[in-house]
């Protein structure tokens, strides 16, 4: 059988009443995008293209971006200077392009919706808006295995206010024995604490286990508690439904280089809900994109932000960053979230069943959560003894299987919706069986 991409896909050559075989049959009926997107050529194994279930850490290229994103530059190359305005995607209100479609994606209104910046500095604008720490009420609250850059930047604005890093940060942790928070741990914590707490900021879907938080719960419960509630969305963006402005959120900040392909280092984005937008009191860092749009080329001294989340923007936007993560949003918008999340869930549990069957009698463990509302498409498997770098060079050189490695003990699987198939999951879970030896009973 040939596959979209001209390459073998090797069923005729599987036995039947196999799990390969299976999958074959599974991706017959539920073939994904993957001829939207170019697949990695495979460095080891049977087969030409890569098992490539690293989506959660970098997205794949989709086909469309490279004669999208040249005709950018070549709009430069013609117009120079007038390509601001006369462009055929003119470049002063290029970022307006992503807006509508930004906005539908995390179910947020256009006026709130915002692409700029990266993750990180945008959570830091985020906070000079909204970590406002007074009297007692002094704390942010984030999850034990937040991602680093997460803690860096929550220690770091701490420090800023003059306020010890180690009393004011408090890390969630899960119970003795479990992997993943409560939601009611949370809560709890919130109804105890609350009057001490400034800011909750917790990832949407951890990104070392792959728990869905429940969202709309521990914002209402932040929100009762007098506290501001923000989210990093960088593992949730592109891979499970959000509704933030229906479930009151209010900020949040994510990345569009992992399930939003929109490549390495690429632009983030913003969310601010509505009740913030136009409030003279919120204090905010401003720049030459932060002034109303209609003004911008007065050269006035003082600005005049608008009301929408654009006043958080300070510099002119990088056309030829913004042009990849348009063509990615646009691809989001053709194919839709809830048909993505259908499909993630069905992808997501055959790799747990195939799963299920490895880790039997190895040392190997699954630690994500099993029920599928708690999770998005990531599976992380702990090790048991080794390294979970050089295991992840083993599935990749031995077998064409990429995945990645959270050292030192965590190897995370993601068959993403969009451009992943049911028998790169039989690969994965196959060369997993492979390399890790069983347990001698």
């Amino acid at each position: 059988m040939v596959g979209p991409h001209g390459d073998v896909t090797g069923e005729r050559d599987t036995p039947v009443n196999t799990p390969e075989h299976e999958a074959h049959r599974l991706d017959e009926a539920d073939p994904g995008h993957r001829h939207l997107f170019h697949v990695p050529p495979a460095d080891g194994g049977d087969h030409p293209e890569s098992a490539y279930l690293a989506g959660n850490s970098l997205g794949l290229q989709p086909r469309a971006t490279r004669d999208e994103l040249l005709a950018d530059l070549d709009a430069w190359g013609r117009l120079g200077v007038e390509g601001h305005l006369d462009a055929e995607r003119a470049w002063l209100p290029y970022h307006e392009l992503l807006t509508a479609p930004a906005a539908r994606l995390v179910g947020g209104r256009p006026a709130e919706t915002v692409v700029m910046n990266s993750l990180t500095v945008n959570l830091h604008l985020l906070m000079v808006s909204f970590y406002r720490p007074a009297g007692a009420r002094t704390r942010i609250v984030i999850e034990d295995s937040a991602f680093p850059s997460d803690s860096y930047a929550v220690r770091s604005q701490a420090r800023f206010h003059g306020l010890d890093p180690d009393d004011t940060v408090v890390r969630l942790r899960p119970r003795v024995g479990e992997d993943s928070l409560r939601t009611e741990d949370v809560t709890d914590y919130l109804a105890a604490e609350g009057d001490r707490v400034a800011l909750v900021l917790l990832g949407g879907v951890n990104y070392l286990t792959g728990e869905l938080l429940d969202i709309p719960t521990i914002t209402a419960a932040g929100r009762a508690a007098g506290a501001v509630v923000g989210w990093d969305l960088a593992h949730a963006a592109g891979n499970v439904p959000l509704a933030l402005h229906d479930w009151d959120v209010d900020f949040a900040a994510w990345c569009s280089y992992k399930y939003l392909n929109s490549g390495p280092g690429a632009l983030a984005g913003v969310f601010v809900h509505e009740r913030h937008l136009g409030d003279p009191d919120l204090p905010r860092f401003e720049g030459w994109w932060s002034t109303s749009t209609a003004t911008r080329f007065e050269m006035t001294p003082v600005s005049r932000p608008p009301a929408t989340v654009e006043a958080w923007q300070i510099s002119n936007p990088p056309i030829f960053a913004m042009g990849p993560v348009r063509t990615s949003l646009e691809l989001f918008d053709a194919v839709g979230m809830p048909a993505l999340r259908a499909r993630s869930l069905r992808l997501t549990a055959w790799l747990e069943s195939l799963l299920d069957e490895v880790v039997t009698d190895r040392p190997l463990r699954v630690v994500t959560p099993r029920d599928p509302a708690r999770r998005g498409c990531q599976l992380s498997v702990r090790i048991g003894s080794g390294s979970a770098a050089e295991l992840t060079k083993r599935l990749r050189y031995e077998h064409g299987v990429i995945a990645d490695a959270r050292e030192p003990d965590i190897i995370r699987f993601a068959p993403v919706p969009l451009y992943s198939t049911y028998h790169d999951c039989w690969r994965a879970a196959a060369a997993l069986a492979a390399t890790v030896g069983q347990v001698a009973r």
